[in-house]
């Protein structure tokens, strides 16, 4: 097999740019990833790194968890997939039903952008108003209908090929509820989507009383609110921010480790509003109201992985274990930016560690200049860290999982002391 080097040349000449998401891209070549379990990964090199993007926050357990791995091996010796109703599908949304606040029903897809779109067409339905309120830079996948606004403080669709015509129906506001009762007073409005976590898993976060405030101006408005739980659920509790702080809204989307880190998403909400997807309901002549198709919609093998993971994340156990091993990295990153004369601060809500580099207190700044960090930094930081066997999610953000240790975290502090130190030697960052 060849190296990161040589397999990226090959991947430049078979794929777009070389990668299969944008945010895999990185020059001068990525690496290729061949194995992984538990908070480690190695790539085709051999080299061993500490995981701390963990599938893009969806390996909530840890990679190749054995439950999950043996789940889904025995899936595979009775039907890979047959595009029919399974046994599967009714024990996973069970458990959705049971832990998430909101769901008396839930309707399974195939990814987290597919389960924002579904629950903004429900909204518009239920709601019959075809305007949606999004908060400013709130992540909700990249479907046509999540883009304007994704990018603190812009108005545009952060891609090319999304129509003004449907960019016109989306409102942006900022995240308090002042500015959210003054949008609101547009009566084309009738649904509003929030990430449960504030922007970008939390990178600019949302205080439990601001949310608290969105939702009791969006619930005065009689709207359909939506919180986007792809990263909360099931990582802040078992029922995700929602359960955890008691502010319930009346659709979720979820995905990552909705399906025991597989391929899919979910909408979970109220049964009046879900039932609009009832081939036995009809409205305006059509039935069901709401179309949702999607060839491997709750797939047995997903619904099998999903299900293993669900036993161990209704305890609350996997949960406790990752929060505590984040509260562990941002006290101790917190430590070494302290000692090296580093301005800056490290926070995080759950198992979410994530750093902010500059003189002026957090408090105050918009979104735009808490997400707004020098090229130089970003690459030397996420570089030197690679170098040194140790793995961001993003940007200068990480998260954690049921199976980080205080070894691993320990390890992981001198990786960054040492990198902290070279890009101080080069004067990337200033002391």
């Amino acid at each position: 097999m060849s190296g990161n080097e040589d397999l990226s040349g090959r991947a430049r000449a078979a794929l777009p740019g070389g990668v299969s998401h944008e945010l895999r891209y990185r020059t001068p070549h990525p690496i290729f990833i061949e194995r992984a379990a538990g908070a480690e990964k190695w790539d085709v090199e051999g080299r061993r790194y500490i995981d701390f993007k963990m599938g893009s926050a969806s390996q909530m357990l840890g990679h190749s968890h054995p439950d999950i791995v043996e789940a889904l091996q025995r899936a595979t010796t009775t039907a890979i997939f047959s595009a029919d109703c399974h046994l599967g599908e009714i024990e996973w949304a069970e458990w959705v039903n049971q832990l998430l606040p909101c769901a008396e029903r839930t309707r399974f897809c195939a990814s987290g952008s597919e389960a924002t779109m579904l629950a903004i067409r429900l909204g518009r339905a239920f709601s019959g108003k075809p305007g949606v309120l999004r908060i400013d830079g709130h992540y909700h996948g990249w479907h046509d209908h999540a883009l304007k606004g994704a990018r603190p403080g812009s108005d545009r669709a952060t891609s090319l090929g999304v129509p003004d015509a449907i960019s016109y129906l989306i409102t942006i506001c900022a995240a308090n509820p002042q500015a959210m009762e003054g949008a609101l007073q547009d009566q084309q409005i009738g649904t509003v989507i929030i990430e449960a976590s504030g922007a970008n898993y939390g990178s600019v976060p949302l205080a439990t009383d601001t949310l608290q405030a969105l939702h009791d101006v969006a619930r005065k408005a009689g709207v359909v609110l939506i919180f986007d739980e792809i990263i909360t659920g099931f990582r802040w509790s078992p029922g995700g921010r929602q359960a955890r702080d008691g502010i319930v809204p009346d659709l979720t989307t979820l995905a990552k480790i909705v399906t025991g880190g597989l391929p899919g998403g979910a909408v979970c909400g109220k049964a009046e509003i879900m039932e609009l997807m009832n081939n036995a309901e009809t409205r305006d002549g059509l039935s069901p109201p709401v179309s949702h198709k999607g060839t491997f919609n709750a797939s047995p093998l997903v619904a099998a992985g999903a299900n293993a993971a669900m036993k161990h994340l209704s305890t609350g156990a996997p949960q406790r274990q990752a929060d505590a091993m984040a509260a562990l990295l941002r006290a101790g990153i917190a430590t070494l930016m302290a000692r090296l004369g580093i301005a800056g601060t490290v926070y995080g809500d759950s198992s979410t560690c994530h750093m902010y580099f500059g003189e002026a207190p957090m408090e105050g700044l918009t979104p735009a200049q808490i997400r707004t960090v020098q090229p130089d930094l970003v690459n030397g930081l996420r570089g030197g860290l690679l170098e040194r066997g140790v793995d961001l999610m993003s940007h200068t953000s990480c998260v954690t999982s049921a199976a980080h240790t205080p070894a691993l975290i320990d390890e992981a502090l001198g990786a960054f002391e040492s990198t902290f130190a070279a890009l101080i030697k080069d004067g990337v960052i200033a002391t």
